[in-house]
């Protein structure tokens, strides 16, 4: 099940964050700020096309593989084009879901990335319409 919040993007003046020029490892990073090569705004960075995205927020379990849970809110783009391994918000029978768009021997389906969860089949009987690809997944570890 995936809630919506249902407008469009609004852009929130620019928050300048410190951008690091390397990479972070497994070990100890270095807060100091001799080490900030630039900075990075997350509107620039999360929405490329303003018009076309939207944020719905997730409940289920059923991407988890992907690192997508509930709570988490993703953005959503619909000037991508849906492709085969895309990550996509759909309707199927009039119910919204998250899954992996995926084509094999020429029929479409929508993947879990959940063991637990069976792959939907999308027949011809079926009412299916891909409403976008998800773009980033934000996730809180709080």
């Amino acid at each position: 099940m995936i809630s919506f919040i249902f407008s469009p993007v609004q852009i929130a003046p620019v928050v300048e964050v410190p951008l690091f020029c390397d990479l972070i490892k497994a070990g100890f990073p270095s807060p100091a700020d001799d080490y900030s090569d630039s900075s990075l705004d997350f509107n620039e960075y999360l929405i490329k096309n303003r018009a076309s995205t939207f944020i719905v927020r997730v409940q289920g379990d059923s991407m988890i593989g992907a690192g997508i849970d509930t709570g988490d809110l993703l953005v959503v783009d619909r000037s991508i084009r849906p492709e085969t391994g895309r990550i996509v918000i759909a309707v199927v029978d009039g119910e919204f879901t998250v899954k992996r768009l995926h084509r094999e021997l020429g029929r479409w389906c929508l993947l879990p990335e959940n063991p637990d969860y069976p792959v939907i089949e999308i027949g011809d009987e079926t009412d299916f319409q891909v409403w976008g690809v998800v773009t980033h997944a934000i996730h809180s570890f709080l």
